[in-house]
């Protein structure tokens, strides 16, 4: 079989005007970047207005693990597979960011048969979203220096700078470092830090934000420092939110591409899934929704990071709700929490397949608890034997779960059309859809709710430090803010080498922070790395231009 890249650029692609017109949308209302990419501009949206919105289907899956899961080429094939059956589908996904795709994870716009092109594009500069969202992120951070170096008329305790500088880029060097060294005329001395691009706030802002007054507002609500006296100051008291909007004007448009099989897709924003809720922005899902009968969007990591956030902050926010939701796993990632090491994958085991089929059922039992009908998709690997299947077919019905297989990714949309019925028939059932906890519901209940009920807890601890912060921000309103928890994403407690699922357990909270502008507040368990570094073999090694000009190793 070809390699991704090869695939990609064997493509058959349309005109992105044919693409967009087979939507309904105007030639006013697109802003193309060459011939296969363009921005939505608000025009649609607005016209649209009034329209009844289509099918929102989620796309999630258990934790991942080694061996891979194929969520977003789930998705992609999904959307494939529901044009293929007669319906009007788009897919709406998340953008890649270049520390990825240089590093070790790789990219994000699928795989195999069930890609969305042009892959090269997607996954490096794209529309320049990503450098539009570090450049504003870094304008605010340079303000907020100048503002100390200026006099310090806001009285800010430089020990207590809430943001961080970014780069879309690993790059460990610069997770903990000095600036303002070398005299008097280079500013204040003081330390800092940099995030990954999809770590910032400012990310996490422009992915929940309606419209460009929204965003606006909400970037001016970044809690940035604390003064000497401990009062909060915010990014609009030094009045760098102006200039960060327009710096995000265009950035804030959903971005208009297409698949391998030429169903049209918007990718927009990216935020960590950890430290920040993991899903593509309100404004493409909404878009997504008025165009087509069908929206089929993921969410990051599993479904107790991913979809939580999904369903408990976005839906919220964007006053949205799934029709269903597709459960992603695979044959391997069931073995593997039930005990095989990844070499030995591909050889039947039942017995592992029965106890790491816990970590499925966790899975599906927590996103019942939504009132949404759950799809269960069985990402197919060539080793997978009928046996497997069969158990894990009835494992499913047995929790009141469909199931369908896919081969999407060797077969694109062809092979995800028993999953793509299934998933017509899901959005007909009855829906109860319900967030998990009410918004009123005090904090630190929010935080015991998501732990006992999604990750199987027998409850919360805290660390001073954690304590002290989260009473500080509900002194500051944030008692009225959903809770964005940041764990490792391989286990369902807050211990990465707990797989299954595990029992007789407490989760703790280290730390906490305030996303105001964002709005809502993260509590973090264990350690999280906002800045990964690379490997000691990064995928970089493999990049290169051949002789005849064309990209090679990308993957």
């Amino acid at each position: 079989m070809l390699s991704d890249i090869e695939i990609a650029q064997n493509a058959k692609m349309k005109d992105i005007t044919e693409i967009a017109q087979n939507l309904g949308i105007l030639p006013s209302e697109l802003e193309p970047y060459g011939h296969y990419k363009a921005k939505i501009n608000d025009s649609v949206f607005d016209r649209l207005h009034e329209k009844k919105d289509g099918k929102l289907v989620l796309v999630t899956a258990v934790n991942p693990t080694p061996a891979g899961e194929g969520k977003t080429t789930v998705s992609i094939g999904l959307g494939e597979a529901m044009n293929k059956i007669g319906k009007k589908a788009i897919v709406a996904l998340r953008e890649p960011s270049l520390g990825p795709v240089f590093g070790i994870k790789g990219g994000a716009a699928g795989g195999g048969y069930s890609q969305v092109v042009p892959m090269e594009d997607i996954n490096l500069h794209f529309t320049g979203d990503m450098h539009a969202i570090t450049s504003a992120n870094n304008l605010m951070c340079a303000m907020l220096d100048n503002s100390l170096q200026q006099g310090n008329e806001l009285n800010i305790d430089p020990r207590r700078i809430q943001v961080k500088r970014c780069l879309d880029m690993n790059d460990r060097a610069l997770r903990n470092i000095v600036i303002s060294l070398g005299g008097k005329l280079n500013g204040v001395p003081r330390e800092d830090h940099f995030c990954i691009t999809v770590a910032s706030e400012v990310m996490a802002v422009l992915c929940l934000s309606s419209d460009i007054f929204d965003l606006k507002k909400r970037l001016g609500n970044i809690l940035i420092a604390y003064t000497y006296d401990g009062q909060p100051v915010y990014c609009k008291d030094i009045k760098a939110d102006g200039a960060m909007t327009v710096l995000l004007k265009e950035a804030i448009k959903p971005n208009l591409v297409q698949t391998l099989e030429n169903t049209p897709a918007i990718m927009h924003g990216g935020p960590f899934a950890n430290i920040a809720h993991g899903c593509n922005s309100v404004r493409a899902t909404k878009t997504a929704l008025k165009l087509a009968d069908y929206a089929v969007t993921e969410a990051g990591f599993g479904s107790d990071l991913g979809a939580e956030k999904f369903l408990d902050i976005k839906c919220r926010f964007a006053s949205i709700k799934p029709s269903c939701i597709v459960l992603v796993s695979t044959v391997r990632s069931m073995k593997y929490n039930g005990g095989v090491a990844k070499e030995n994958l591909k050889e039947e085991n039942l017995d592992a397949l029965k106890k790491g089929s816990e970590n499925l059922g966790a899975h599906i039992d927590n996103l019942k608890k939504y009132g949404v009908p759950v799809v269960v998709a069985i990402n197919h690997f060539y080793a997978d034997t009928q046996a497997e299947i069969d158990y894990i077919e009835q494992y499913c019905k047995d929790r009141g779960a469909d199931f369908a297989v896919t081969k999407c990714f060797a077969e694109g949309g062809a092979g995800s059309i028993e999953l793509a019925e299934k998933v017509v028939e899901a959005c007909e059932k009855e829906n109860n859809f319900h967030y998990l906890y009410d918004i009123d519901m005090p904090l630190y209940d929010k935080i015991e709710t998501i732990a006992r009920e999604i990750y199987g807890a027998d409850g919360v601890d805290y660390t001073k430090q954690a304590k002290d912060s989260l009473d500080g921000f509900i002194k500051l309103g944030a008692d009225k803010m959903p809770v964005c928890m940041a764990k490792t994403q391989y286990s369902l407690s807050d211990n990465p080498k707990l797989l299954g699922r595990p029992h007789g357990f407490r989760i703790t909270v280290s730390s906490a922070s305030l996303s105001n502008g964002a709005g809502f507040v993260v509590c973090q368990t264990g350690s999280v790395m906002t800045m990964p570094g690379l490997s000691k073999s990064p995928a970089a090694y493999r990049i290169d231009i051949d002789e005849n000009g064309n990209t090679v190793g990308l993957f």
